[in-house]
């Protein structure tokens, strides 16, 4: 798995732009990425929604709980139950996915971050799939941007918005993911 760096996308990963980006502000670099955990509704897995979601086309009317969550969402990736991957948005560009966030004392988390979302909730163990194709994703991102790849540089939803967000829960073994990160590094 390698990103290209002309488009700014994962090989190997289906891409479906999303309308929900725009460009980072001037001489930002990549410094961060955040994990995010998500399923639509929540406990739900495999469906359209998410999809749907940060293509900007959810209705509303489709489950009550869509009608309570900002619909002017995306994330670069996506990492399915299956570990098959989704990308939404080309690094370069600005996804809108951490919200109102800090870290280390710097607002506006989404200007210098990648956001990748796990398709996963609070109470369910998340699947050895995601966890290979997570390390596999990060692995090539750090290449690309040799700062993600520095201790510290991959963290929780929860991390960078603790006022608001609890994702990705503690169903996110943390250590498991961390490990095969490791091994990945090793390899090289």
């Amino acid at each position: 798995m390698r990103v290209d760096p002309a488009t700014g996308l994962l090989a190997g990963a289906r891409y479906v732009p999303s309308p929900h980006q725009d460009d980072r502000p001037p001489g930002t670099e990549i410094e961060l990425l955040v994990v995010h955990g998500i399923s639509l509704p929540p406990g739900s897995f495999g469906g359209p929604w998410i999809e749907r979601l940060f293509l900007g086309t959810l209705p509303t009317e489709a489950h009550p709980y869509f009608a309570t969550i900002n619909p002017r969402v995306s994330a670069h990736l996506l990492v399915r139950r299956s570990g098959r991957i989704v990308q939404y948005v080309p690094f370069h560009r600005r996804a809108w996915h951490a919200g109102a966030s800090s870290w280390r004392g710097r607002e506006r988390v989404n200007d210098f971050s990648v956001g990748v979302e796990v398709e996963g909730a609070e109470s369910v163990p998340y699947e050895a799939a995601q966890y290979r194709a997570l390390a596999a994703a990060v692995a090539a991102l750090a290449a690309a941007w040799p700062a993600l790849g520095e201790d510290g540089r991959v963290v929780s939803h929860a991390e960078v918005a603790p006022e608001r967000k609890t994702d990705p829960w503690a169903s996110f073994d943390w250590g498991r993911f961390r490990s095969l990160l490791a091994a990945r590094r090793d390899q090289r």
